[in-house]
């Protein structure tokens, strides 16, 4: 059994129905929501209508809609930022690093000199992943690393806007 992370209220149906300015694009099966972690400028993430913890609980529909929204919007934040490259992933349960329980793909415009610090471990020896090939995460400067990317309300309305402004129909 997948051991679910606990959080209650859910962080993603507050912002979904409380923080709509959050919301850079929606369709009937997600939405996509800029991550108040910009671990990368404009990191975002598709996360389902429906309150389902894991990718095992998505319904086909879902599925489809989750890849569709997460192509859409990669390719606007490549016309928005140049990124080297674009990570995407996604977490099932608290030992793959999920911290809320509701499904979300995450949507990562990479750059040169990234503070990615925490995220899917093979980035730990990925050569330009922004840490030495061979060197294991040090958790220790996790919480001045979360401090430093957690930016303010009006900056994320700017990001969301930008990525909204480059979204193709």
């Amino acid at each position: 059994m997948i051991e679910l992370p606990v959080r209650d209220p859910c962080d993603l149906c507050v912002a979904a129905r409380d923080e709509r300015w959050r919301i850079i694009t929606d369709c009937d099966h997600t939405l996509t929501v800029i991550n108040p972690w910009q671990f990368e400028v404009g990191q975002c993430c598709v996360i389902t209508r429906r309150h389902v913890a894991t990718l095992l609980d998505l319904s086909d529909d879902e599925c489809a809609a989750v890849l569709a929204a997460a192509r859409r919007v990669a390719a606007a934040l490549v016309r928005a930022y140049r990124p080297l490259g674009l990570l995407t992933f996604q977490n099932n349960g608290v030992f793959s690093g999920q911290e809320t329980p509701h499904f979300h793909f995450h949507v990562v415009p990479r750059q040169p000199g990234s503070d990615w610090g925490i995220g899917p471990p093979q980035l730990a020896t990925f050569d330009g992943a922004g840490r030495a090939r061979g060197t294991a995460h040090d958790a220790g400067g996790d919480a001045q690393r979360r401090e430093r990317v957690r930016v303010p309300d009006e900056q994320l309305a700017g990001t969301v806007a930008l990525i909204r402004a480059n979204l193709s129909e």
